[in-house]
């Protein structure tokens, strides 16, 4: 039963890493670079699956990109 406790807890790591890993291959086929941008992705979605285990939220703030845009750009003056 130590599977489902690490799937319990670790859900979102888990299920981020194979997302990395299933777009790292569709990309992997070529060489070294590939295999760097590889492992980037894979990193990319094992930190995003880290913040949904946290509950930290999400990495980018919409509304107060939104807002902030809205502030510095008005197109009607």
């Amino acid at each position: 039963m130590p599977w489902k406790e690490i799937w319990e807890s670790h859900r979102g790591r888990i299920v981020g890493v194979a997302g990395g890993l299933v777009c790292g291959l569709i990309y992997l086929l070529s060489g070294f670079w590939d295999m760097l941008f590889f492992a980037l992705v894979v990193f990319i979605g094992y930190i995003f699956g880290k913040r949904k285990d946290l509950n930290q939220g999400s990495i980018f703030h919409f509304q107060e990109w939104a807002r902030w845009l809205s502030e510095r750009w008005r197109p009607f003056k």
